[in-house]
C-alpha cells in the first residue's frame, strides 16, 4: 500500500521548493570549487582540508564523512600532505590507527577559504534571526536531525 507521501504526484509548492533547494546547492558548489580553486586544491581536497581544520580524523571516519572509498582518501591526503597542509600521526587511543590531521597552514587555508564563500552568508544575513532559525529548523527536520 503506497503511504500518502508516494502515491499522488508532488503538488506546484513542493515542485518548486525542490527546485529552489537544487539551485541553491549548485551556486554553493559552483561558489566551493571556485573558493578551492583560488588555493589550488580540487573541491574534494578543500572539503577534506575543512573537515581536518575542526579536528583530526582516521582515514575511515574521512571517507565515510566525504561518502567515497577509503583508498580514495588516501589519495587526497597525501597531495594535501605534500604541500604541507595536513600531516598523519598515530591515534593517541589506538597507536595502529594512523590521524590524518592539518597542519597550522592547513587551518590557514581552510579559514580562508570558508570566510571566501559569500553566496550562503550575504543572503542569509538579509533575514531576521526568526527566519533564519526556522530555515535551519526545516532543514534539519528535512535531514531526519529533530
Amino acid at each position: 500500500m503506497a503511504t500518502p507521501h508516494t502515491s499522488r504526484r508532488p503538488d506546484a509548492l513542493t515542485l518548486e521548493v525542490v527546485e529552489l533547494i537544487g539551485s541553491v546547492v549548485a551556486r554553493y558548489h559552483e561558489e566551493y570549487e571556485e573558493a578551492a580553486a583560488g588555493h589550488a586544491l580540487t573541491g574534494a581536497q578543500a572539503r577534506l582540508l575543512s573537515l581536518l581544520s575542526l579536528e583530526p580524523l582516521p582515514m575511515r571516519r574521512l571517507a565515510q564523512r566525504l561518502k567515497c572509498e577509503p583508498s580514495n582518501v588516501t589519495g587526497i591526503v597525501d597531495r594535501l600532505e605534500s604541500r604541507g597542509l595536513v600531516e598523519r600521526r598515530p591515534d593517541p587511543a589506538d597507536r595502529r590507527v594512523k590521524l590524518a590531521a592539518a597542519t597550522d597552514e592547513g587551518r590557514r587555508v581552510a579559514r580562508s577559504l570558508q570566510d571566501s564563500l559569500r553566496f550562503a552568508r550575504e543572503p542569509l544575513a538579509g533575514l531576521s534571526d526568526e527566519e533564519r532559525v526556522a530555515l535551519r529548523d526545516a532543514l534539519r527536520r528535512m535531514l531526519g536531525e529533530e
